[in-house]
């Protein structure tokens, strides 16, 4: 199953943000499985970066998303992700917009997400972090 993590899923897992960390981390491990693949975009990685850089330092914060990148497979963040952003009129969050173009070029099946409500346009699935492992991982 092709997965998409938005960019607080990461923020969570990199700056150990509890309570969320608890679900998010074992999200991020879903990489390991090869039942799942893990995507995310590069502008998800830099607002991760940006709030990592804010709590560890450039140094830390450049590690980890190095990490990040040898686990995550990086979808598409193009002219065609831009430009359907751009003409869907139910798209309010130009960054959720793109998020999700994002996702849909890499053809995840579901938006993992504490922020649901954003992307209310979506066609896809999108879960929260304890909804998915719920759903589609066997037991919390």
């Amino acid at each position: 199953m092709r997965i998409f993590l938005d960019a607080n899923i990461l923020v969570s897992v990199l700056n150990k943000e509890y309570p969320l960390f608890t679900y998010s981390a074992r999200i991020l491990s879903l990489a390991d499985n090869p039942k799942y693949q893990v995507y995310t975009s590069p502008i998800c990685l830099a607002i991760a970066f940006y709030f990592s850089e804010k709590k560890s330092g450039v140094v830390m914060a450049k590690k980890k998303m190095e990490i990040l990148c040898e686990k995550l497979h990086i979808s598409p963040a193009d002219a065609v992700v831009v430009k359907k952003s751009i003409r869907n009129k139910a798209i309010r969050d130009f960054e959720d917009g793109l998020e999700y173009y994002s996702a849909e070029a890499s053809k995840c099946k579901c938006i993992v997400t504490e922020d649901r409500g954003d992307f209310f346009f979506a066609e896809m699935e999108v879960l929260d972090s304890r909804s998915f492992l719920e759903k589609h991982v066997m037991g919390l």
